[in-house]
């Protein structure tokens, strides 16, 4: 394994979305079942953690994922890199300086995940009434301060990060990416391979289709957002098989799994990527964690490109400033 670099942060080159323990895919585990996951991916290997503020929405109360990770990673703090995100909503600045308002939602992250800094602290989504300048300029107090290490944006057009990246130098975007969802391509990874920024996708394995166990006869039950992803409704999986396919016949040759192989490709084309496939499952997550010992040769990438290339996808979602003054109901699915 060799590890990979968010501006300054250096971390395992894949990291763990640790939203599913709390909600957004259906019957989370018990609280011991999830804090042993994560125990056992730090065990594996990964030293990049991924949560929000807002993860536990429904079954459970806001923050309830970050209690969870504070929990599991606190014997062992020092040696990871812990991302969290806010969201600022547009009521709370009637009273309040910026400044004071993401500093109560620090404060509030830092004594739920049992820490005293964040490594990487995002904007979880653009609140069009802030100027994301203004955000940028706090960043940069807090990083001063040392109460973060670095600050990210998600789900960020090209102009809001350039806006941003001018004020503050940003460490990561963090935004949908996989062999499914390509935009990040035209202008994102350009931009931040130029200026020195991690790109850190979720959804990598697009919502677990790409690992191929997701078909036709699959349930999504409860809170499980994979309801709303247009690519997992029965027409749509059906007409992305061919996508499938290609993966199927590198897994074979690879000795590796479908969800290895598409992570894999990522880390293979982009130097910058770091990307948290989300998980509840211990055993996909230590099989997910496992695609960073599988390598491609060169020729081998440039055929799997090509194949994918000529794979006609169905059923786009869409990755920039989706949600811009509240939570859509599809901005849970971020892991």
């Amino acid at each position: 394994m060799k590890y990979r670099k968010l501006r300054d942060l250096e971390v395992s080159p894949i990291g763990t979305g640790c939203m599913g323990f709390s909600h957004g895919y259906g019957k989370v585990p018990d609280r011991k079942y999830a804090i042993e996951a994560i125990r056992k991916a730090h065990d594996f290997g990964c030293t990049f953690f991924d949560t929000a503020e807002v993860y536990g929405k429904e079954q459970f109360y806001k923050g309830h994922n970050e209690e969870i990770v504070g929990a599991a990673l606190e014997p062992f703090r020092k040696d990871i890199v812990l991302a969290t995100k806010l969201f600022i909503d547009k009521d709370e600045l009637v009273d309040n300086d910026l400044y004071n308002v993401m500093k109560n939602h620090l404060e509030a992250s830092f004594k739920k995940l049992r820490t005293d800094y964040i490594d990487l602290y995002y904007l979880h989504r653009i609140n069009e009434l802030i100027p994301v300048e203004d955000v940028a300029v706090v960043m940069g107090k807090f990083i001063e301060e040392g109460l973060i290490r670095g600050w990210g944006l998600s789900q960020v057009s090209v102009e809001t990060l350039d806006k941003a990246h001018k004020i503050t130098p940003v460490s990561a975007v963090q935004s949908l990416y996989s062999m499914l969802e390509r935009d990040l391509e035209k202008e994102i990874f350009p931009y931040c391979l130029k200026n020195n920024i991690g790109v850190v996708p979720f959804s990598p394995i697009a919502s677990g289709f790409l690992s191929g166990r997701v078909t036709v006869n699959t349930k999504f039950e409860g809170d499980d957002v994979r309801k709303f992803v247009p690519q997992l409704s029965k027409e749509n999986i059906i007409a992305n098989q061919p996508v499938l396919d290609v993966l199927a016949k590198y897994a074979k040759e690879k000795n590796a799994t479908n969800a290895q192989i598409s992570l894999v490709w990522m880390l293979h084309k982009y130097n910058n990527v770091v990307p948290i496939p989300g998980s509840k499952n211990q055993m996909r997550i230590i099989e997910n964690l496992g695609a960073w010992n599988v390598e491609l040769t060169e020729k081998e990438f440039n055929s799997l490109e090509k194949a994918l290339d000529e794979c006609k996808i169905h059923g786009h979602r869409g990755s920039v400033e989706t949600a811009q003054t509240s939570f859509g109901k599809n901005w849970e699915n971020d892991t």
